[in-house]
């Protein structure tokens, strides 16, 4: 079979402005990027018709489950079984696409095009993020070199500089060196971390944005008082200016030229690991079925989706779809690697509870219908997927076995019937917990609830921010927990369903831009570093032109 990135290079793609025209959009709507992407504008206002169907995913292993090439996949299989379909996504970080995870345009006969720009500079708007990141960095700081008028304690500074790429040697930083600025210890994000990339993706219109701008929290002063970015001359209205057009969602289309609206993308184990409202707005409003994903599991990116961002934009799903694989499954029962390709069920019946557990959270937590879509390799044998379909429907849901990475949508139009269905079932979205809880308790919500654990620990520095946080007033906010994504508790050993675990939460972190709390358990890197053989050895650009490797 070929690559992605070949099969991506052969096809052939229609014009932006025919894709625009599937979801009754003119020339007049679009700004063009080249033929094959533009931006779109979406009034705020404009009605939210379509159906929201939800794609997540079990927690995630090393046999990958292939969630963005499954939501890919249904839209395609929903316009290939005649609905009128619209994709929102996130966009690419540079990040992983040159180190260990690859790109994030889908798989196979399931992708977004034209997917090298799409997993590369694609409209810029992440440049944009990072120079505006780095703008109120560099306003702050020169604030304080001209004499610190708002007393910031330097050894408080809690925003800092990005970039969009894996750079070990920026983990740890000192920067004002040899009487060239103010000297302190600094570090730095990767772009999809920064506060800025959270703040557009939330951000409902511009007035908005401008807001949460204005309240990123910059660190404290001298008496212990927060600085924001709105007390810095200029910061607001200068950020705002460069993040104008990346504030437009981008618009593409898959390899069936079924509309896909890609924009924003923070992390989810960091952020919320959503596209952006914007996006989601858009695909609502100009489609009868929009599909999203969130990222990681759905104790992650599913979690954060509800009790965040549906907050935020005041949307909620219609349908939710989990992704999981045999593979990843006999994974989580413990099966090595090497043999997943043998048929394992006393593996697979070890690690359906992963599954099962996700099942059960977002039916009876978020009382939500839910689909299964189970990535199907050909090494599956009928026995296990037998076992599969039997231990989903005991659950009250129902598994389909999708072929969406060979066939493309004829491979998920079965899957596509199914969400259909779910999305007439009647259905109110509760969420983990309340905004009116403590910050404690929010946790306490999210820590048992979603993942099963008997509670919490906080360390006493993490208390004492809780405290600060909750005195200042700013504590009616949703909670965002950084955790492992690869198992249900916060050590990544702990696979399946663990049980009698306790979550540590060891720090707590206000975004006061974004609005929300990131209390942090376990060790969670905000700029990660390459691996020992990352993808971009093996990334090249031929002599005419072509691009190999990109994946």
């Amino acid at each position: 079979m070929l690559s992605d990135i070949e099969i991506a290079e052969q096809a052939e793609l229609i014009d932006i402005r025919e894709v625009a025209a599937k979801l009754n959009l003119t020339e007049n709507d679009l700004e063009l990027y080249g033929k094959y992407k533009a931006k779109i504008t979406v009034s705020k206002s404009a009605k939210r018709k379509g159906k929201l169907i939800l794609v997540t995913a079990i927690n995630p292993t090393a046999s990958g489950e292939g969630k963005t090439t499954v939501s890919i996949g249904l839209a395609d299989g929903l316009s290939k079984i005649g609905k009128q379909a619209c994709l929102a996504l996130r966009e690419p970080s540079l990040g992983p696409v040159f180190g260990i995870k690859g790109g994030a345009a889908g798989g196979g006969y399931a992708q977004v095009v034209p997917m090298s720009e799409i997993n590369l500079h694609f409209t810029g708007d992440i440049h944009a993020i990072t120079a505006a990141n780095n703008l109120l960095c560099a306003l702050m700081d020169n604030h304080i070199f001209r004499g610190n008028e708002l007393k910031i304690d330097t050894n408080n500074v809690y925003f800092h500089r990005c970039m969009d790429m894996n750079e070990r040697q920026l983990i740890n930083v000192i920067v004002g060196r040899k009487g060239r600025g103010v000297e302190r210890e600094d570090h730095f994000d990767i772009t999809a971390a920064s506060e800025i990339m959270a703040v557009l993706c939330l951000a409902t219109d511009i007035d908005d944005l401008k807001k949460r701008l204005g309240n990123i929290i910059v660190g404290l002063n001298m008496d212990g008082e927060y600085v924001r970015a709105k007390d810095i001359p200029g910061a607001v209205g200068s950020m705002a200016v460069l993040l104008k057009d990346a504030m437009k969602p981008n618009l593409v289309q898959t390899l069936e030229h079924t509309p896909a609206i890609i924009h924003g993308g923070p992390f989810a184990n960091i952020a919320h690991g959503c596209n952006s409202v914007q996006a989601t707005y858009a695909a609502m409003s100009l489609s009868d079925y929009a599909v999203t994903e969130a990222g990681f599991g759905a104790d992650l990116g599913a979690e954060k989706f509800l009790d965040t961002k549906c907050r935020a934009a005041g949307i909620e799903p219609d349908c939710i779809v989990i992704v999981a694989t045999v593979k990843a499954l006999k994974l989580h029962g413990g099966a090595e690697k090497a043999t997943l390709a043998e048929e394992n069920l006393q593996a697979l019946e070890k690690g359906m509870p992963n599954l099962l557990k996700h099942i059960e959270t977002m039916k009876n937590v978020y009382q939500k219908p839910v689909v299964v879509a189970m990535n199907r390799f050909f090494t599956d044998t009928k026995a296990e997927t037998d076992f599969v379909i039997e231990a989903v429907k005991k659950a009250g849901s129902v598994a389909v076995f999708t072929d969406v990475f060979l066939h493309g949508g004829e491979g998920g139009k079965e899957l596509a019937a199914e969400v259909v269905k779910a999305c007439e079932i009647p259905s109110k979205l509760h969420f983990a917990y309340e905004l009116s809880e403590g910050v404690c308790q929010k946790i306490e919500n999210v820590a048992k609830k979603v993942y099963g654990a008997d509670g919490v620990d906080f360390s006493d520095e993490a208390l004492e921010k809780i405290k600060q946080i909750e005195e200042k007033g700013c504590g009616n906010v949703p909670v965002i927990i950084a955790k492992t994504q690869y198992s249900l508790s916060d050590n990544p050993e702990l696979l399946g369903r663990p049980e009698g675990f306790r979550i540590t939460v060891r720090d707590i972190v206000l975004k006061g831009g974004a609005g929300f709390i990131v209390a942090i358990a376990g060790k969670i890197l905000l700029m990660p570093g390459l691996g020992a053989h990352p993808a971009a050895e093996k990334i090249d650009l031929l002599s005419n032109g072509t691009i190999v490797g990109l994946s």
